[in-house]
């Protein structure tokens, strides 16, 4: 956010929302802002980790939950509801996404063979090798955002984040 290194700024912002809803805190003002601001700046970060491999973040987390669940024993392929619902995104969306990683010959779509209506998506080779290729160089960027703080305090951080996550997710 423009202000967050400006307190003269900073204390415009806060005063602009609390005209807008007088009722809220400016400490929750600012940590709004500052949890948006952290949550761009990771993600673009982690964007750019996947530049070389001519990724999205969105195409990525698709192969790497089909990577998961082929690793893991889950299974090899997953059908394109439970990838959309795995990943939180609409099936629209999701169909997109597959249809570009199909089309870029990273995943193939067969026939489920107990449900002739349905289909299910796997990893190609080409999927496979590019996700481990890229994965540990990308995880490792990720990390690295974290690296300034100890690990007591991404143990705190984390708990916080899902106590504030918790709370959101029951207000909707």
């Amino acid at each position: 956010m423009f202000w967050l290194h400006d307190k003269q700024r900073q204390q415009k912002w806060i005063q602009f929302i609390q005209s807008l809803s007088p009722d809220i805190e400016p400490q929750a003002v600012r940590l709004m802002d500052e949890m948006g601001f952290v949550s761009r700046a990771i993600y673009h970060v982690g964007a750019q980790s996947l530049d070389t491999a001519g990724l999205s973040n969105a195409q990525y987390r698709v192969l790497m939950q089909l990577f998961f669940a082929e690793r893991m024993g889950d299974r090899g392929d997953l059908n394109p509801s439970e990838i959309s619902h795995r990943q939180g995104v609409s099936r629209n969306s999701m169909s997109s996404l597959i249809r570009n990683l199909e089309d870029e010959g990273l995943v193939e779509r067969r026939l489920d063979p107990e449900d002739r209506r349905r289909f299910n998506i796997s990893l190609t080779e080409a999927g496979r090798s590019l996700v481990t290729d890229y994965a540990r160089q990308h995880l490792t960027t990720i990390g690295g955002c974290f690296s300034v703080l100890t690990s007591d305090e991404q143990e705190t951080l984390s708990q916080l984040l899902r106590k504030v996550g918790t709370q959101a997710m029951g207000m909707r």
